[in-house]
């Protein structure tokens, strides 16, 4: 019998709350009124409520379709439009209306683009810096396809906090990322760090409930402490729709506050680990190491 046919109904500590704050009202009417993309809204994020009544969200450029088909991702797949050559400063306008001090910027994966998007990153970090100084950078990138020079664009802009996310154990890649390799991602979290001489916060994240085992985990966070990442999410994959990947477990608080130890225990410096974590939850909890700071604006500085 299939494990999942029973799990339709979610068990009671995953709740949503409902928006009560007019801040959320205010955050999405900026986002309509800039005509910004927020993977808040394209991947169904369980936190969008909380996150926009507080103020904050975390922008999706290079457009709402992605080219690839991952089975447990809810945004689209199809061929993409044109990069919008504005986007960039209109992401900067919305960081300057919001007065965040930590922005977290990702988008959908553009195998269609020679550099898979990277450029796009790139002036969008620099788009942002210029409007807003001191506010941390963080990006949330896909693989590039391992092509080392479109990483470096992305690096050349000195993001504070870069994350790419495994998603899941190397058993499992296949099913859940067909397009993804486990290896290659462990690699672009490795390069990414190294090239700019280790002054960047390295963080990556996987879903719980998709028919892992703990000794699968266990090897996934060792992999990630050995390619260097210090920050981890850890959440429950919840199905957006029934085409997509069942899921065969809904994991509890108690086992996610276990992982949360184990990840600690193994040299993660911050651990975000829960049924309604993603990975850009509560993302201004974590803050970047003061020589990764300090380094990255003496850099700055000699470029001017």
């Amino acid at each position: 019998m299939d494990a999942s046919l029973h799990l339709d109904k979610k068990p009671d500590w995953i709740k949503v709350r409902l928006p009560n704050n007019p801040v959320f009202w205010d955050t999405k009417s900026m986002i309509k009124d800039l005509s910004l993309v927020t993977v808040c809204e394209e991947a169904q994020c369980p936190n969008r409520w909380e996150c926009w009544g507080q103020g904050t969200a975390t922008f999706m450029i290079a457009g709402e379709k992605c080219t690839r088909a991952c089975g447990f991702c809810a945004v689209k797949t199809a061929k993409p439009d044109a990069l919008e050559e504005d986007e960039p400063a209109r992401v900067a306008e919305a960081t300057k209306r919001m007065s965040l001090n930590h922005v977290v910027i990702t988008a959908v994966a553009r195998d269609d683009l020679a550099d898979g998007g990277a450029q796009h990153f790139q002036d969008t970090i620099e788009e942002v810096r210029k409007v807003n100084p001191g506010i941390i950078i963080e990006v949330l990138v896909p693989d590039f396809n391992d092509k080392d020079w479109a990483l470096e664009l992305v690096m050349k802009a000195r993001p504070h906090i870069f994350n790419h996310n495994l998603e899941t154990v190397e058993r499992l890649t296949p099913l859940v990322r067909s397009r993804a390799k486990y290896e290659r991602s462990l690699a672009v979290l490795k390069k990414a760090k190294e090239m700019v001489g280790g002054h960047v916060a390295t963080k990556s994240g996987i879903m719980l409930g998709l028919g892992e085992r703990d000794e699968e985990i266990e090897q996934a966070l060792d992999d990630l402490r050995a390619s260097d990442v210090t920050v981890l999410t850890l959440g429950q994959y919840l199905r957006p729709t029934p085409m997509h990947l069942p899921v065969v477990e809904y994991v509890t608080p108690e086992k996610f506050d276990h992982w949360k130890q184990v990840a600690l225990a193994k040299g993660f410096r911050h651990v975000a680990s829960g049924p309604l974590v993603r990975s850009s939850y509560h993302a201004a909890d974590f803050k970047p190491e003061e020589d990764v700071i300090g380094a990255i604006e003496a850099d700055l500085a000699m470029a001017k």
